[in-house]
């Protein structure tokens, strides 16, 4: 039996309703205190979780939310597993993260970090979200703006995955964090003792005694903008900072390029290193909704 062949209007209709009625990168305007005039985007699935997780994901330099958005394949996880995605935005420093002033690097205190965590509070409370399950992921500038994240506000986030980045305050003092500005010495690979990065994020909210957020570091070894040294550092610090230590490397995962670096037992910190991998690091997905918990 033959069926007549759908229209080019009906089809373009059904289109239509699939654009308007399913999930899509939305705006949000008014979500609270916005010191820096940062922009936040949000995705929220068509089926959300009971009390759903968040997670915020952090845009290169010289990207945007919707760049991010389209960069990796988390919309599609949070489909299936009913996570909420913020996405914020900077249109400051060339698209780049506020990772290097006293606000960003001080709990409470503003910067482009207070901006974001108003953003969190903001979908808590509409979606009547997990906040026990609040995660921060970012690539490159977004990378480092994880780090400060998990430094500057680990009373919000549980865990964090930084994709060749810096240590937490490693920018600290500078007067801009972009690839043109004229201090590289951060990206370079500037070096401190483990107690010393440990101190930069204890410092960041003197007094805090509460959980601290778990961290992974992915890094290429043949990163030439951000060197690899930068994650070495920032695996000191969170090690320090985590009190854990180096326990095992594995070769293999996720690819035949990484080598994976377990601190204790892996539930706190975890590196990645890839031989001929570049900048930036690609997402893992799966490894880093496992190690949220997001996945099993």
């Amino acid at each position: 039996m033959l069926f007549p062949r759908p229209s080019l209007l009906a089809l373009s209709l059904s289109a239509l309703a699939a654009r308007v009625f399913g999930a899509s990168l939305v705006q949000v305007k008014g979500f609270g205190g916005n010191p820096t005039k940062i922009n936040m985007y949000i995705y929220v699935p068509d089926k959300v979780a009971t009390k759903p997780a968040i997670v915020v994901a952090l845009h290169p330099c010289g990207g945007s939310a919707p760049s991010w958005y389209s960069g990796t394949k988390l919309p599609s996880y949070a489909d299936s597993h009913g996570f909420i995605l913020i996405y914020p935005g900077t249109p400051n420093m060339n698209n780049c993260w506020d990772v290097q002033s006293a606000g960003s690097l001080t709990h409470g205190q503003g910067g482009d970090a207070l901006g974001i965590v108003n953003m969190v509070n903001y979908t808590l409370a509409k979606y009547s979200g997990d906040s026990s399950q609040v995660f921060v992921m970012g690539g490159s500038s977004g990378a480092m703006m994880t780090n400060v994240m998990a430094g500057s506000y680990p009373d919000i986030f549980n865990a964090g995955a930084a994709f060749s980045g810096v240590a937490h305050a490693c920018f600290a003092g500078a007067a801009s964090a972009t690839p043109a500005s004229p201090n590289q010495t951060c990206a370079q690979g500037l070096q401190h003792t483990a107690a010393e990065w440990g101190n930069f994020v204890r410092n960041s909210y003197p007094g805090y005694t509460g959980r601290r957020t778990r961290m992974m570091i992915f890094h290429g070894l043949a990163d030439t903008l951000v060197r690899p040294q930068c994650a070495i550092e920032a695996l000191k610090q969170w090690a320090n900072v985590l009190d854990v230590t180096l326990t095992k490397n594995v070769i293999g995962v996720p690819s035949s390029a990484y080598t994976q670096e377990i601190y204790g037992d892996g539930t706190k910190l975890q590196g990645f290193f890839g031989t001929g991998v570049g900048h930036i690091a690609p997402v893992n997905e799966v490894l880093l909704l496992k190690f949220f918990g997001i996945m099993t």
